[in-house]
């Protein structure tokens, strides 16, 4: 074993987790006395173990006044970190307990809306009734989002559109989409067939969030173009865009399929157009840090939605 690799380990056995909860709990309440309080210790056993603490790392953490204590630099940083560590901590003990009560595997998969609204539900649905004792938390973000979850470990799996070389991450095939012009039926553009993205520009725009995938590309192709967005409008779900885009607030982009899906609600009053432009043709992926080393209930989920159609 290297030399690194023993101070590490011997590090990691000098760290007290209670302390680091103590730590916390001092934090988020500015005062030794008031985190006794709290916690049901001596205010004098907290101050020990956080000098104790401060003596492991060889560094302060606190800045003690009357008033209280503020966080020094290290301790800002220390914070991140134990917060980092007691969540984690915390979403081990959930998940084993609901082993002891008969989960056999549980997958936590962040995805971007795109793939929640037109594809998930139903690859999703199939997959849990075949098997039953594994448990999927999915929850939506951002597609930068999403790979950072994967990246920091807050995700098994994600499930999002990724830019060529954007990632590091171990990326497989999901899904394609394709991205339309979704406009009033009595707009001047309704009839086209097909338009470029430019030809949009002199309009409002209803726009999901400025770091979404959907509007990252539309950002960058009004660049090209020398012009800008004339957005009017951010919403956070692409029902809510149609519902704008229905009450004459502007004109939006979103995958087709999801149209699809939504239009029931809306009758014919929204007409989607087709865009020619290169970047509507996109691939939803799957990420992982490293599909071979996943659990095996995660594993089993990635093999059943990288055969979906």
């Amino acid at each position: 074993m290297s030399q690194s690799s023993q101070s590490e380990r011997s590090f990691a056995r000098r760290i007290d987790l209670t302390s680091l909860q103590l730590f916390v709990a001092v934090c988020e309440l500015g005062s030794i006395g008031r985190a006794a309080e709290r916690e049901f210790i001596a205010a004098s056993a907290i101050s020990k173990r956080l000098s104790d603490l401060e003596a492991t790392l060889n560094t302060t953490l606190l800045y003690r006044h009357a008033r209280g204590v503020d966080l020094t630099p290290a301790g800002e940083s220390l914070l991140h970190h134990a917060r980092s560590v007691l969540y984690s901590l915390e979403k081990m003990q959930g998940e084993l307990s609901e082993y002891a009560d008969g989960v056999r595997g549980h997958v936590r998969v962040h995805a971007n809306i795109s793939a929640i609204v037109q594809f998930l539900p139903e690859d999703l649905g199939v997959f849990t009734r075949a098997h039953e004792a594994i448990k999927i938390d999915l929850e939506e973000h951002l597609s930068s989002e999403v790979l950072r979850a994967v990246q920091e470990g807050a995700a098994d799996l994600g499930i999002c559109h990724v830019a060529d070389g954007s990632s590091e991450l171990q990326s497989l095939p999901y899904r394609r989409d394709r991205l339309v012009l979704i406009v009033p039926a009595a707009h001047a553009l309704a009839t086209e067939l097909a338009v470029d993205f430019v030809a949009t520009l002199d309009d409002d725009h209803v726009g999901l969030h400025t770091n979404s995938s959907i509007y990252v590309a539309m950002h960058q192709a009004a660049l090209d173009a020398g012009r800008a967005i004339r957005l009017r409008i951010h919403v956070t779900g692409l029902d809510a865009m149609c519902r704008m885009i229905d009450n004459g607030l502007g004109v939006g982009v979103m995958p087709e399929r999801a149209f699809d899906l939504l239009q029931a609600g809306i009758g014919s009053r929204l007409v989607r157009v087709a865009l020619n432009d290169a970047w509507a043709e996109r691939e939803i992926r799957l990420v992982a840090r490293d599909f071979s080393t996943l659990p095996v209930a995660a594993r089993t989920l990635v093999k059943h939605l990288h055969g979906a159609t």
